[in-house]
């Protein structure tokens, strides 16, 4: 009856079994790329397109290698100073009277023409009144005109003036009255210069 009544046998337990093995890994899966960083766009892109703006391409040849570098501005040459086209002028004589004396470039510097008081004075050519007066000492009561750039006469020892200065006259237009202021007869005395320098006026009048 003991045997009976006892408890049934138990089965015996079972320590539970801990495996220590390592864990299988886990799958991979190919990593992703990391994502490009964003391309600067490159110096001037922002005039692509638009005018007067022209954008490089690959197997392009540089402007300068084809092209040949302007020529750098320059003032042009001076030209050499001449006398103006026309200057040369044609005179008629400014008084009637015989030929006194003539040309002396050391002495004269002039002609002179003879007359009585009174009579007229002319004009060589057109020209303009640059002096009237009687302030240079030797010439007395003197007119000068200019006739252009080049060309001046000059017309010594009248008795009257009639002309002022910057006045424009004509040729054979009578100028003042023969005299003589400052001389030791009555005279014109007539001078031609060009450029400043005098000439001979017998060079330029028509001959008698």
């Amino acid at each position: 009856m003991l045997a009976g009544c006892a408890a049934p046998k138990q089965p015996a337990r079972q320590a539970p079994v801990v495996d220590r093995s390592p864990a299988p890994a886990a799958p991979t899966s190919p990593r992703a790329p990391a994502p490009a960083a964003p391309i600067a766009a490159p110096p001037g892109s922002e005039n692509a397109g638009k005018p007067g703006y022209y954008t490089v391409r690959p197997g392009d040849t540089p402007r300068p290698a084809t092209a040949s570098a302007p020529a750098s501005a320059s003032p042009p040459a001076p030209t050499p100073a001449t006398a103006a086209i026309g200057d040369a002028i044609a005179l008629v004589w400014p008084a009637r009277g015989p030929v006194l004396y003539q040309f002396d470039e050391t002495r004269s510097k002039g002609v002179g023409i003879g007359g009585r008081a009174g009579d007229p004075v002319l004009a060589a050519a057109d020209g303009r009144v640059v002096y009237a007066g009687s302030d240079l000492r030797g010439y007395g009561n003197l007119i000068i005109l200019k006739h252009n750039n080049t060309y001046l006469t000059a017309y010594a020892h009248n008795q009257t003036l009639l002309v002022r200065e910057d006045q424009t006259v004509r040729q054979g237009q009578m100028i003042a009255e023969m005299g003589s202021s400052d001389a030791d007869r009555v005279k014109l005395h007539f001078e031609v210069r060009r450029q400043g320098k005098p000439i001979d006026p017998l060079s330029l009048l028509p001959s008698r």
